[in-house]
């Protein structure tokens, strides 16, 4: 059954919220190379739970979860036919899979994750 398996925060100034989430909850921030705006959020690894990342508030206004799929291309259709809107088709995460997002029928943002070393799908 796909999982939660990663987290997008939306933030106006991401060196700001950095500052923030490294002071009270000691997580690590850094800017990933392959994303323009995108800052990687490392959350510990001491307890259950999940990394993610800070992402510009032009893309979504609120927090976007990250499911992990076995196959982006049937899950995105079967999201269609149940009535979501896609709203950033398949692309490649060099290196890392393949993601695409979708709005559900709420119209909450919702990414979708195939990790790199599966059969494209």
């Amino acid at each position: 059954m796909p999982r939660i398996v990663h987290f997008e925060l939306p933030v106006s100034d991401a060196q700001r919220a950095a500052g923030f989430y490294e002071d009270v909850f000691g997580w690590k921030v850094q800017s990933w190379e392959g994303g323009d705006g995108y800052w990687l959020v490392t959350t510990g690894t001491d307890e259950p739970g999940i990394d993610g990342a800070f992402i510009s508030r032009d893309f979504a206004p609120q927090l976007v979860n990250i499911i992990g799929v076995d196959s982006l291309d049937a899950y995105l259709e079967r999201a269609e036919r149940a009535g979501a809107t896609v709203v950033r088709s398949k692309e490649e995460i060099p290196t890392v899979g393949y993601a695409a997002y979708i709005r559900d029928l709420d119209g909450n943002t919702v990414g979708l994750f195939e990790p790199m070393g599966q059969p494209p799908g």
